[in-house]
Order: C-alpha cells, then sequence, then structure tokens
C-alpha cells in the first residue's frame, strides 16, 4: 500500500489527455451541427451531450486520485487547474449546440461558421499543448503552439467586435441582435476557455522549464 502512495502516477497525463480530446471531439460535434442545421439535429446534439458527460467522469476521476495519489507528476493545483480549464470547454460548446438548434435557421450563417471554425483550430491547440506535457517538450515549442493559440483567440476577439458593431448599428432587426448577439459571446466565450486552458499549460511549463 505505501508502495503505491509514494509511487508517482503518469495516469494523469492520460485522464488530462483524454479530457482535451473530448474537449476536440466537442468542436467536431459542434461543426456537425452547424451542418444539419434545418434539419434533424437531435443525434448531434445528443453526441455533444454524452461527449460532456464522459468528460465530467474524467474531471471527477482526476479529482478522486488526487485525493488518493501522494506523489504526482505535476503540482496538483496546476493538475485541478488544466483538469477545470479543460471541463469549461465542452460545457460551453453544449450550450452553443443548443442556442443553434432553437434560433431561426437564417441566423446561423456564416459568420457563425467562421467563429466555430476558430473554436476548432482553438481545440486543436489544446490537444497538442496538453500531450507536449507528457513528452516534456521544450519550451520554444511550447511558446509556438501558445503563440498561435493567442492568435486564435485575438481572431475570435476582432471578429466579435466587428460583429457587435453590425449588429449595433441600427439597421438589425431587434430580434436578430437579440439572437446572434448570444451565439457570436458564446463562442467567443469557448474560445477564451481553449485559451485559457493554453495558458495553465504554459504556466506549468514555465514552471518546470
Amino acid at each position: 500500500m505505501f508502495s503505491s502512495l509514494f509511487k508517482r502516477d503518469d495516469t494523469f497525463y492520460t485522464l488530462l489527455e483524454a479530457s482535451a480530446a473530448e474537449a476536440r471531439n466537442c468542436a467536431i460535434l459542434l461543426k456537425d451541427v452547424m451542418a444539419h442545421i434545418g434539419a434533424d439535429t437531435s443525434s448531434q446534439l445528443d453526441a455533444i451531450a454524452q461527449s460532456r458527460r464522459k468528460h465530467k467522469r474524467l474531471t471527477q476521476e482526476v479529482t478522486e486520485r488526487l485525493c488518493k495519489t501522494f506523489i504526482t507528476p505535476l503540482d496538483r493545483e496546476d493538475i485541478e487547474h488544466l483538469s477545470s480549464a479543460l471541463h469549461k470547454i465542452p460545457k460551453t460548446v453544449e450550450k452553443i449546440a443548443e442556442r443553434l438548434t432553437l434560433c431561426p435557421v437564417q441566423y446561423a450563417n456564416d459568420i457563425v461558421s467562421r467563429q466555430i471554425n476558430l473554436l476548432d483550430l482553438g481545440t486543436v491547440e489544446v490537444v497538442n499543448m496538453v500531450g507536449a506535457l507528457r513528452k516534456k517538450a521544450g519550451m520554444e515549442h511550447i511558446q509556438d503552439m501558445q503563440d498561435r493559440l493567442q492568435h486564435i483567440e485575438g481572431d475570435g476577439d476582432k471578429m466579435l467586435m466587428d460583429l457587435l458593431r453590425q449588429l449595433y448599428s441600427g439597421k438589425a432587426d431587434p430580434i436578430e441582435v437579440l439572437i446572434l448577439k448570444d451565439l457570436y459571446e458564446l463562442l467567443e466565450r469557448a474560445i477564451d476557455r481553449c485559451r485559457d486552458a493554453g495558458n495553465v499549460v504554459f504556466q506549468v511549463v514555465l514552471k518546470y522549464s
């Protein structure tokens, strides 16, 4: 028993990598929801809900293992922060999917697709950054991924401001403003969640470099 307590548990890497993969999976499924807007999207919504439940179980397992493991491959608070940051991505994606299926078809426009694509790119970088922890990637490699993630988040910010400027011009229908503002801001929040997860990884690597 005591030997297991003092054994370094690399399972945390596996759990965090699986969490990042589920966040990525939710972003892929969101693109599928967008592709089926106007038709029956129940199977896509169900797939996102299942992925989110799986992600929640992974988060719970991280918490339980932290309580039972004496030596961890990373500081406990870093594991907790990263697990929490990853958990927020699927949660936000599920909200976006629900809004998309509720709003009139004409509001699921090309601008929304562009934001979803940015989110997709963001989750790719998150998966790569989390995977780099186990590999003990160098600071330069992590910095490159972090820079790409920050660039994606910056593009999302600029896009949101341009969209809000258009909505507040007075030319849009008030209902359209309410619907699209909600969608745009949720998508931007999801992209921000990716940035937050990347920031945790970056800080962890910086600490150990």
